[in-house]
């Protein structure tokens, strides 16, 4: 199952509205199948590595990070019912689908056709790696995760502004690394005309898993939300709405939101990183849309700096306790960066 959920992290950010699933095929002891859900959704994890196995599936245990889907698509056949005309002799999965088409109904379908089902290995692990699927199905909207590069004393800038760079290099390459790991990044408009920011995946090898470009602004545009097409090169046009603002050469598409909820309307957005301001990190808090916290902390003394965060419209210090579990911790360089997600009654 390790290997499985492995495989299933290839693909993060890239197969929505479908989740990112890793599949693994064992027989005799050894792996002869692996596949991880291809870029769009199609094909899915067991498809690949049923692919892979041929033959060798006969027989063999397939572990899944997923039930395995039960309904037909037009994309492609169910892998419940690829799994059965393979001849695998054993399913272990991590999780039940919740998507009403599958939810139980794969599982049935392998164990009428006597193979074995073990379910629930690993599941907690499972949960991380789909996230994004994961919350769309329960919630309507993308799994966020809120990015903060500050100092020791909370400043993400200097009193005017500036802020590079806070952290160093090793800090500044993870969070590109996770930036292809998302679908949508997000920016205020503070943050975008202060800094006229890229929002790409600078790493070697990853260049084209840039995430879509969105900004927030309650005031900029016309409507709740709009997208428009600027060829790169036409600095000199402006969007809708704002004659002043002007686009600077390296700008492309961008998706333009007025307010934090917006973000369930975005199509085949499953996971989205929202990097910043202190504004924009402040109305997604307040909004409780945070589920994951990226805490990268350089050790420098700002004082007097620009603070991180705003009222995040907190009345109570009892209600700040009990909201955030540490999940990772590591240092990066001179940098420590803490993971810390958001605690929600499942229930």
């Amino acid at each position: 199952m390790g290997a499985a959920l492995a495989l299933a992290e290839r693909s993060r950010g890239r197969t929505a509205p479908n989740p990112n699933v890793g599949c693994v095929i064992v027989a005799d002891g050894r792996i002869v199948g692996g596949g991880w859900t291809q870029p769009g959704g199609r094909p899915h994890a067991e498809a690949m590595a049923l692919a892979e196995a041929g033959a060798r599936a006969r027989g063999a245990t397939a572990y899944v990070t997923l039930e395995p889907c039960a309904h037909q698509s037009q994309r492609g056949p169910a892998c419940s019912d690829l799994l059965i005309e393979s001849g695998v002799a054993r399913i272990v999965a991590a999780l039940e689908d919740p998507d009403v088409r599958t939810a139980g109904q794969g599982f049935a379908r392998l164990e009428a056709a006597d193979i074995t089902v073990a379910r629930g290995i690993r599941p907690n692990e499972a949960r991380r790696s789909m996230a994004g699927f994961l919350t769309r199905q329960a919630l309507g909207r993308p799994h966020v995760t809120l990015k903060l590069a500050t100092s020791l004393d909370g400043c993400l800038a200097m009193a005017d502004g500036s802020s590079r760079w806070i952290t160093g290099p090793q800090a500044r390459a993870h969070a590109h690394l996770e930036r292809s790991r998302h679908e949508a990044i997000l920016v205020g408009r503070g943050t975008y005309e202060a800094d006229a920011p890229r929002l790409d995946v600078r790493l070697p090898g990853l260049e084209d898993r840039a995430p879509n470009r969105i900004l927030l602004s309650a005031t900029l545009f016309r409507h709740s939300s709009e997208s428009w097409n600027i060829p790169v090169g036409e600095s000199d046009r402006t969007p809708p709405g704002d004659p002043s603002l002007r686009w600077g050469d390296e700008i492309g598409n961008w998706t333009v939101i007025a307010e934090p909820h917006a973000i369930a309307t975005l199509p085949n957005v499953d996971h989205i990183l929202v990097e910043g301001g202190a504004a924009v990190a402040s109305a997604f808090l307040a909004a409780d849309l945070v589920d994951r916290l990226l805490l990268y902390r350089a050790p420098i003394l700002i004082g007097g700096g620009r603070p991180a965060l705003r009222d995040i419209g907190l009345t109570d210090l009892a209600e700040a306790h009990q909201r955030w579990t540490p999940v990772d911790a590591r240092q990066l360089g001179s940098d420590r960066l803490e993971v810390y997600e958001r605690e929600r009654n499942e229930g």
